[in-house]
């Protein structure tokens, strides 16, 4: 499922409350938002979906797969999410 997706499949759910565009204009902000506080390096909680984290990937040997070289590869920020446990028992 892709964003256009989603935001169908949202518009369907709420149908006879608001138009498309409004969802659209929801989910982008709801996004935005989540970008900004990550960015910012705070987690976002979503209670029963998951949380979105912000972490320090330590610095690490890689092998370079043509020449065979070790290479060192610098440590870097990454987000995580977590799933919730209404999430998990969903899959």
């Amino acid at each position: 499922m892709n964003k256009s997706d989603l935001i169908a499949e949202t518009h369907k759910v709420l149908a006879d409350d608001t138009s498309k565009a409004v969802v659209e204009r929801v989910l982008n902000a709801a996004l935005s938002t989540i970008r900004d506080a990550v960015g910012r390096k705070e987690s976002v909680q979503l209670v029963g979906f998951g949380t979105f984290s912000v972490a320090t990937r330590a610095p690490r040997t890689g092998v370079n797969p043509r020449t065979k070289a070790r290479i060192r590869i610098p440590g870097k920020l990454v987000v995580k999410f977590r799933p919730g446990a209404e999430l998990s028992r969903a899959v």
